[in-house]
C-alpha cells in the first residue's frame, strides 16, 4: 500500500496497478505500539532479522511411520533440561522445547537436528517433514528429525525475562554449547532414545540463515561432534556496516525500478541535507510521513518495501508485494509508465503520490471493495500515528523497555549489538544506493543504547572481528559441511558465496549456489519451482549420503564435554543433574 509497508493493523496493503482496486486485509490485532510488527520487528525503522521461512504443516493428526507405527503429531511438544550457563553448571537448568518425529527412522539411521534460530520454534514443525531438506535427508538416510528451540526465543528461556542481566547468558557460544549438551544428553521419544548419542549414532546439524551460520560455527567449535552439517544461506561472516544487504536486490530487481529508487534516494538526500525546510516538508508530506520529526527516521522508513525482498520465493510468482510496489512505481492507467522517465525530484513526488492516490480511492470505492468503515478507521488511525510508529527517538515507548519473554526482536537485537552487527545501511559514496545515505551505522547503534541502556552507556563496539576469529567466518575449513546459497538472497554477501570470497568448494566442504532467494534450498517446493535450486538440493543430499555411509562410531569425541555423570548411571551412582526426559507439554497451537 505504501513504502511504509505497515503490518501491525493489517497483514498487507499491496501496491496495485492504477486500474485495480486497493486490496486490504486487516488483522484483528491491537493498534497498540507495544505490539511488534508481524515480521517480528518492534517498530518500522527496525532492521530485518535473517529469518528462516515458515513451512505450514497440512497434516495435523497422528503420523504413520514407515513400518506402520502410529506416532504423535508433528506439533507434539517435548522438553529438555538445558544448562542455564555452560560455564557454571551449578546454576542448574531451564526447560528447552523441541519437536521430534521418527517417521522415517530405521536402526542405524542418523539424527537430524535443526534449530530455526532467532524465533519462536513452534511454527517450524514443518521442518520435521519432507517438504523441507531436513525431512528429505531423514527420508533418504532413514533418520529421525528434531526441531530445537534456541535459548532466549519462544518459551525456552534460561531466565524469566529479557533484561540485560538475563541476556548476559545469550551468546553465540552458549547456543553452540546448547547443541552439544542436547545431543549428548537428550533421551529422544523413540525406541532406544537414550542411546542415540553422537559417539554411537551419526548426527547431522542443519540450519538456515543465522542458524545456518550456527551450523558452521558449531562444527568449527565442536569438531567431531556432528557427522555432517547442512548450512543454508549461512551468514557466517559478521559484518558491522552490512550495506551489501541491499545489493542482490539492486542487481536482480527490475532495472527500471532500481534506477527509479536510486534517483529518488539521491534527490531526497540532496533535499534532506539542504536548508530548504519547505522542500523537506513537501517530500515528507508526499510520502505520508509529514509528522515524522527526525530526518533519519523519515529516510530510514523508506527501507520498508526494500525489506520485502527477503520474503520472496521462486515458487510465489510475480504477485508478491515487492513486485506490486515496483509495478506501482512503473505503471498507471492504460499501462503507461507512472514514475519512470521523470526527473529525480518529480519522481520522488510521484512515489509519494502513489500512496496518496491509493488512499483517496479507498473511501470512494469502499463499497465495491467491501471494506468496512471500521477497517478504514483502523487504517487511518494507523496512518495518524506515524510519528510514533516510525520514530526511533522516543525512549518512553514501551518496546524499548519491554523485557517479557518470547520477544524475538529484542533477543536478536542483543546479538546484533554485541556479536554480529549486520546493520542494513546505505551504500558507500561511489556505489549506487537504494537507501538514503543519511542512514549510517550510528543510526542503529543508537537504538542499541536505547534498548539496552544498562549495557551500553555509549554506542556499542560490536565484536564482529572477535566473532569471525572465533568461528572462522569466510575462512571456515571443516570436513563434511555443505553450504547452500542463493544468488538473490539479500544475505548473500555475508555467506561463503559472497563476491570476492576466495573459499573454494571441495568434496569435503562443497559450496553450491542456485538462483534462489533466502534459504530457498531448505524448501522442497523451491526445488520444484527452479532447476538450479533443485540442483543444490540434489548435491546436498548426495553429500549427506556419502558422508553418512563413511561415518564410523568414535571412541572419544574431541569436543569439550560437560562435567556430568552418565545419562544412565548405575544403581549406586549419584546424579549431578536432572534426569532428562521427553515429558510432553500441552500443544499450544
Amino acid at each position: 500500500m505504501s513504502i511504509l509497508n505497515y503490518k501491525n493493523a493489517y497483514r498487507t496493503v499491496k501496491f496495485l496497478r492504477a486500474n485495480m482496486l486497493l486490496g486490504l486485509s486487516l488483522v484483528a490485532a491491537s493498534l497498540s505500539l507495544v505490539n511488534a510488527l508481524s515480521d517480528g520487528r518492534p517498530h518500522a525503522n527496525f532492521m530485518r532479522k535473517p529469518t528462516i521461512p515458515i513451512v505450514p504443516v497440512e497434516h495435523t493428526g497422528p503420523v504413520t511411520s514407515r513400518n506402520g507405527t502410529m506416532l504423535p503429531p508433528y506439533n507434539m511438544t517435548y522438553t529438555f533440561q538445558q544448562l542455564i550457563d555452560h560455564n557454571n553448571p551449578s546454576l542448574g537448568t531451564f526447560t528447552q522445547r523441541y519437536w521430534h518425529t521418527y517417521e522415517f527412522y530405521e536402526d542405524g539411521g542418523p539424527i537430524i537436528l535443526f534449530t530455526p534460530g532467532e524465533a519462536n520454534a513452534q511454527p517450524y514443525t514443518g521442518y520435521l517433514t519432507n517438504v523441507t531438506i531436513n525431512g528429505q535427508i531423514a527420508q533418504q538416510e532413514n533418520g529421525a528429525a528434531i526441531v530445537l528451540e534456541h535459548r532466549f526465543y519462544g518459551l525456552s528461556n534460561p531466565r524469566p525475562d529479557l533484561s540485560v542481566a538475563s541476556l548476559r547468558l545469550h551468546t553465540i557460544q552458549q547456543a553452540i554449547d546448547d547443541l552439544e549438551y542436547f545431543a549428548n544428553n537428550v533421551v529422544l521419544p523413540m525406541p532406544n532414545g537414550g542411546k542415540l548419542k553422537p559417539a554411537t549414532t551419526p548426527w547431522i546439524l542443519v540450519g538456515g540463515s543465522y542458524s545456518g551460520a550456527l551450523t558452521s560455527w558449531t562444527m568449527v567449535n565442536k569438531p567431531g561432534l556432528f557427522a555432517a552439517g547442512y548450512a543454508s544461506s549461512a551468514v557466517v561472516e559478521a559484518i558491522l556496516d552490512f550495506w551489501q544487504y541491499f545489493e542482490p536486490e539492486r542487481l536482480f530487481m527490475p532495472a527500471n525500478c532500481s534506477s527509479d529508487i536510486e534517483a529518488v534516494m539521491s534527490h531526497i538526500d540532496e533535499v534532506f541535507t539542504g536548508s530548504d525546510q519547505h522542500a523537506i516538508q513537501e517530500i515528507k508530506d508526499n510520502f505520508g510521513i509529514g509528522d515524522v520529526t527526525h530526518l533519519d527516521d523519515a529516510a530510514g522508513s523508506l527501507r520498508n518495501n526494500l525489506w520485502d525482498w527477503q520474503g520472496l520465493s521462486l515458487s510465489e510468482g510475480p504477485g508478491a508485494q515487492f513486485f506490486n510496489f515496483c509495478d506501482a512505481l512503473e505503471v498507471k492507467n492504460g499501462g503507461e509508465r507512472a514514475c519512470s522517465g521523470m526527473g529525480s525530484g518529480p519522481r520522488a513526488l510521484c512515489m509519494g503520490f502513489i500512496l496518496e492516490d491509493n488512499l483517496s480511492r479507498v473511501d470512494l470505492r469502499r463499497r465495491r471493495c467491501r471494506v468496512s468503515q471500521a477497517a478504514l478507521n483502523a487504517l487511518y488511525s494507523m496512518l495518524t500515528c506515524l510519528r510514533d510508529c516510525l520514530g526511533s527517538y522516543n525512549t518512553s515507548q514501551a518496546f524499548w523497555t519491554d523485557t517479557s519473554i518470547d520477544n524475538a526482536g529484542r533477543s536478536w537485537f542483543w546479538i546484533v549489538c554485541n556479536e554480529v552487527g549486520f546493520l542494513q545501511e546505505s551504500a558507500p559514496i561511489g556505489s549506487p544506493s537504494l537507501v538514503s545515505r543519511i542512514i549510517q551505522p550510528i543510526y542503529d547503534l543508537r537504538q542499541c543504547q536505547q534498548m539496552f541502556a544498562a549495557a551500553f552507556p555509549s554506542p556499542p563496539n560490536v565484536q564482529t572481528a572477535q566473532t569471525n576469529k572465533a568461528y572462522d567466518g569466510w575462512n571456515v575449513s571443516i570436513s563434511n559441511l555443505f553450504f547452500a546459497n542463493g544468488q538473490r538472497d539479500p544475505w548473500r554477501y555475508s555467506t561463503v558465496s559472497a563476491p570476492g570470497v576466495t573459499l573454494k568448494s571441495t568434496p569435503q566442504q562443497p559450496i553450491a549456489e542456485g538462483q534462489g532467494y533466502h534459504c530457498a534450498d531448505l524448501l522442497t517446493r523451491e526445488g520444484t519451482a527452479n532447476p538450479t535450486v533443485l540442483a543444490v538440493q540434489t548435491e546436498g543430499l548426495a553429500s549427506m549420503k556419502r558422508w553418512i555411509a563413511a561415518w564410523k562410531p568414535a571412541k572419544a569425541l574431541t569436543a569439550r564435554q560437560p562435567d556430568i555423570q552418565s545419562q544412565e548411571p548405575g544403581p549406586s551412582a549419584k546424579l549431578t543433574k536432572p534426569l532428562q526426559g521427553w515429558f510432553r507439554m500441552p500443544v499450544l497451537n
